[in-house]
């Protein structure tokens, strides 16, 4: 692809004077992106030439605007690095416990059914109203992360309300927040946001009683989590989760029935080569939680019941704030990452642009003296 710069000097002259002007222009190849060439896209054309019309004192200072923002997105970049892994960590430790959790849970609510005890945490309503926990981000420059956990929010608005069932939005995050305080057609029950770095058993304790009484008020008649699962550095999910009320199988599943617990977790670890950051694929086998039948309480199962609750909804919504915190800096670091590199392609153009210009107005200068020597000699 070619590029060229136009540049010209219009100097006003008063009347009765001769007005100067020059014009140049100037032809040079740019560099293109290979992952964006027109062959993987047939159906695109290819974009016309980038056309710069500036001084050369402009483009010096665009080129300083550039390596300042290139600073700027690195310095982010590393900083979600060294976050997400941590991040990361936690997240590859709970899932072991919240799982061996729900399943154990699931077992006994299953003897208490058998046995015909109520509880009310496992009674299934005829559902007329749905609470939506949807939990999002607290800042920006994460690619499109918290639009994807919003417009899986929405469409499970739009699929409740063509169902005729009415819909109550728990909003956690800022950007959540700021979100469905600007619908009027979603009822927002309460806004919530993240205090510290790290997301803590206090703050999913917060949205854990307000789950709790919204549904033994019997206000909602089933709870759902909408978060962002996890998957690796490269790749995360948004998914629903059914919360309450406790269902028979020993499973989180989604609301059309899929499993979105991990049997098979892959995992993608970030480590440092030759003094640069590089990732590293790791599997980390979790085993399903196997409960004999045949195992008897001692205690009257909706103690039991009652005492591990808490423990549930607390784990559960622990599990989704950090899934959703390691999506989020991991989508920041891979936006992140891609800015440094469009800031480091733009650098090149536009320095090729400065020097060409710049040879330009030399060679003109030179050819403006040399003219100059030839009609002093001609005369």
């Amino acid at each position: 692809m070619t590029g060229s710069i136009s540049t010209s000097w219009l100097l006003p002259s008063p009347t009765n004077s001769k007005s100067f002007s020059t014009s140049k222009s100037i032809s040079f190849p740019l560099t293109t992106n290979p992952r964006r060439s027109p062959d993987r896209f047939p159906s695109r054309s290819p974009s016309p030439s980038l056309q710069i019309r500036a001084g050369i004192r402009e483009l010096r200072e665009r080129i300083d605007t550039v390596k300042n923002t290139q600073k700027i997105t690195e310095a982010m970049k590393l900083v979600a690095a060294a976050r997400v892994r941590r991040a990361q960590e936690a997240v590859i430790n709970c899932r072991p416990f919240t799982e061996t959790l729900v399943g154990i849970l699931h077992s006994i609510n299953q003897c208490a059914q058998l046995e015909d005890i109520d509880f009310p945490l496992s009674n299934v309503r005829p559902v007329k109203r749905v609470a939506l926990v949807v939990v999002t981000g607290d800042k920006g420059l994460c690619g499109g992360f918290n639009n994807a956990v919003i417009k899986k929010a929405n469409v499970r608005v739009d699929e409740l309300k063509q169902r005729g069932i009415e819909c109550v939005v728990v909003s956690v995050g800022k950007k959540g927040n700021a979100y469905f305080s600007r619908r009027d057609d979603v009822e927002v029950d309460k806004c919530i946001e993240g205090g510290g770095v790290y997301p803590t058993a206090k703050e999913a304790q917060v949205i854990a009683d307000d789950v709790f009484s919204l549904f033994v008020s019997e206000e909602v008649d089933k709870v759902e989590l909408v978060y962002t699962k996890f998957v690796s550095l490269v790749k995360s999910d948004p998914v629903i989760h059914t919360l309450l009320p406790l269902t028979m199988k020993g499973e989180s599943c989604d609301v059309e029935g899929v499993c979105v617990d991990a049997m098979e977790d892959e995992m993608f670890r970030l480590t440092s080569k030759d003094g640069k950051l590089s990732v590293e694929r790791r599997k980390v086998e979790v085993e399903r939680p196997e409960i004999s039948p045949l195992m008897q309480f001692e205690q009257d199962p909706v103690q039991i019941l009652d005492a591990m609750m808490p423990l549930y909804l607390n784990s559960q919504i622990l599990r989704a704030l950090q899934e959703s915190l390691a999506s989020e800096l991991a989508s920041r670091m891979s936006a992140m990452s891609n800015a440094t590199d469009n800031a480091v392609e733009l650098k090149k153009s536009l320095t090729v642009a400065y020097n060409r210009e710049r040879q330009a107005k030399i060679t003109g200068e030179l050819l403006e003296i040399v003219a100059g020597a030839e009609a002093l000699r001609g005369t």
